[in-house]
């Protein structure tokens, strides 16, 4: 029976394919379109910023800042929100993503969870900064989604990996 050290080198990832990355950021939308009300709307995470950021953390070649613009345009027609608006903020973070995905890589979940809340931050300041050029005023509760945002990236990383791992003895009949 192989060791517990044995088995978690025998782990690997198993390639991940469009449909599955374009499934998780449909689900996201999804789960951005849900009716939130009362204190859940100001603590509701941006979904599809956490799953944009995900991919572009973990592959940055082939979701980027021209798939978050898009899935941005997508946000802003499904939330009937400020045209743009989503498409700007998404661009953002992905470019945080992007540049910064080797970084990311080299922590464990806990210390990523803190380096991706500058990301969430900055995200999240442009979501502020349109609503105040187009009202005039900021919602400064609308920050409370950027602290649950980060701390859903810690769960989302562990169901991701999960899924992409190939355990060695699931080969072997």
């Amino acid at each position: 029976m192989p060791s517990l050290s044995m088995r978690a080198k025998a782990e690997i990832q198993r390639p991940v394919s469009n449909i599955f990355i374009l499934s998780s950021v449909l689900i996201a939308l999804f789960l951005n379109g849900l009716p939130w009300e009362g204190i859940a709307l100001a603590l509701r995470p941006d979904f599809v910023a956490l799953v944009m950021l995900y991919w572009c953390t973990h592959k940055p070649l082939r979701v980027g800042i021209g798939m978050s613009w898009a899935v941005g345009i997508l946000a802003d027609v499904s939330d009937a929100s400020l045209f743009g608006q989503h498409a700007l903020a998404y661009t953002v973070l992905a470019f945080g993503g992007v540049v910064l995905h080797r970084r990311l890589q080299m922590f464990d979940l806990r210390q990523q969870t803190i380096q991706v809340f500058g990301i969430f931050a900055a995200t999240y300041a442009v979501y502020a900064l349109v609503n105040w050029q187009v009202n005039g005023y900021v919602v400064w509760t609308y920050f409370l989604g950027c602290l649950t945002s980060t701390l859903l990236w810690m769960p989302l990383s562990i169901m991701f990996l999960a899924i992409r791992q190939k355990r060695a003895d699931s080969n072997r009949t």
